[in-house]
């Protein structure tokens, strides 16, 4: 059974708001944010860190939904790093001091707060980082315990909002129960794209209710396949909870809504019905199982992408020498290479396509609130200069021979020995090379001899 987590959030407010309005075009919500973690455990505490002088209408909401604000005052150089650090302090206080809270929630695309994921997670706290795909680094969104994207909770959020809201809210899978298979809510499974070709999405996911555009179910059977291969290896029966943890623990960014499902039975309904898994059982109690025999489908890896991009940047190096927005790089691509397709290789936007190639140096992003992601080339097309060589030695110049330098009495000549330190000067004079040592000086006599006392009587 499942612990009960209590989780504690701490929001990155400059990041996820300004990441946000650059590929979204929207106002973050924090509401969303709130809504998606209840159904992972209870909310036990809840901070955001921003320059808040600037964000009346923000301060409003998360007032409204309890939520701590921190003020970041920046330094006179304009650096957001101080704020980072007392989020990352505050994190680990918390983490060492209330034993009772066993998860934490990043809200942050900012790759910086890799180190303190890391640590919670050696003190065995379940993390979850929350941002959007096309500005959350990919470092990050591998190495959490989950990733959720903020794309997929405005999607659960424009669905639940179009029929009435006085049902309880559905509890996340994971534990067993499932409420999609039946019901007024349940989606139904739209057929799979011919060729991938419909319908190009726009960049930064369109405005207000705009639905992202789904995957491919083939793309995620690699990852499907390996997880049932782990549980089958464990001898343990693939119930829907379990191998949903599993994906998760061997790919944290998985999301069952990227590829057009409500949930992960829905999820399991559509690979089932398109004849890629076995599924038996019913009433919340399916049995998952692999498929015997039958060729295997090339899995696409996400790298084999760069090429065509690497291609179309090259030949607008001199543009992207001063920055050019995402759109236009878009347009670029589709005229450049008009059969590339980025959804083919697992992207649904081509914002996170351009976050994956700024994870692997090929391009570098600056969100902007007004011209939204500015692309400039990445450190892949400006390698660091090649040191120069050390200058030989020069070779050593004999010096020529000037004959035998003139004797100065008193004064030392070239390739005489200097005395050594401490070593007694010869005294006396010099006789035909030999030192002859003076003569000693005679005592003295006196002329008059002494007397002799006599004896006393």
């Amino acid at each position: 059974m499942d612990k009960h987590l209590k989780i504690a959030v701490f929001i990155d407010f400059d990041n996820i708001e300004i990441g946000v309005k650059s590929t979204l075009q929207r106002e973050f919500d924090v509401s969303v944010v709130l809504e998606a973690l209840k159904e992972r455990g209870e909310i036990v505490t809840k901070i955001a860190y921003a320059n808040w002088g600037r964000m009346e209408n923000s301060t409003r909401q998360l007032s409204e939904y309890a939520v701590q604000m921190v003020q970041r005052d920046p330094s006179p150089r304009g650096d957001k790093n101080g704020g980072d650090i007392n989020l990352a302090l505050d994190a680990l206080e918390m983490a060492f001091t209330h034993d009772h809270i066993n998860a934490f929630t990043i809200v942050s695309g900012d790759s910086d707060f890799m180190a303190l994921v890391n640590k919670l997670k050696q003190y065995d706290k379940t993390v979850f980082v929350v941002g959007g795909k096309a500005f959350t680094s990919t470092i990050l969104q591998k190495n959490c315990h989950e990733f959720i994207s903020y794309e997929s909770m405005l999607d659960d959020s424009s669905r639940s909002s179009r029929p009435h809201r006085d049902h309880p809210r559905e509890s996340r899978e994971g534990g067993g129960r499932e409420r999609h298979e039946r019901g007024p809510h349940s989606v139904e499974p739209r057929q799979p794209r011919e060729g991938g070709q419909q319908n190009p999405p726009r960049e930064g996911g369109g405005g207000q209710g705009a639905r992202r555009p789904a995957l491919d179910l083939h793309q995620a059977m690699p990852l499907v396949e390996r997880a049932l291969q782990v549980l089958e290896r464990r001898e343990v029966r693939p119930q829907l909870g379990l191998l949903k943890s599993t994906m998760l623990q061997l790919d944290s960014s998985f999301s069952e809504r990227a590829y057009g499902a409500g949930s992960f039975t829905d999820f399991i309904e559509k690979l089932r019905k398109n004849d890629l898994i076995l599924v038996t059982g019913g009433e919340g109690r399916y049995m998952i199982s692999r498929k015997r025999g039958g060729a295997p489908e090339k899995t696409v890896r996400p790298e084999e992408a760069l090429p065509f991009l690497r291609d179309v940047l090259e030949n607008h190096r001199l543009e992207l020498e001063e920055g050019v927005a995402a759109s236009d790089l878009q347009q670029w691509v589709a005229e450049e290479s008009p059969t590339f397709d980025w959804r083919a290789f697992g992207f649904q936007e081509f914002g996170e396509f351009l976050n994956f190639s700024q994870d692997k140096t090929v391009v570098r992003i600056v969100p902007d609130e007004t011209q939204g992601l500015l692309v400039y080339l990445g450190g892949e097309f400006h390698p660091p200069a090649v040191p120069e060589p050390e200058p030989l030695p020069l070779p050593d110049e004999t010096e020529e021979d000037e004959g035998p330098q003139p004797v100065v009495p008193g004064q030392p000549t070239a390739g005489s020995e200097r005395p050594k330190k401490g070593a007694r000067k010869p005294t006396g004079r010099e006789v035909d090379g030999n030192v002859v040592a003076p003569p000693k000086r005679a005592r003295a006599k006196s002329a008059a001899p002494r007397k002799r006392r006599a004896p006393s009587a």
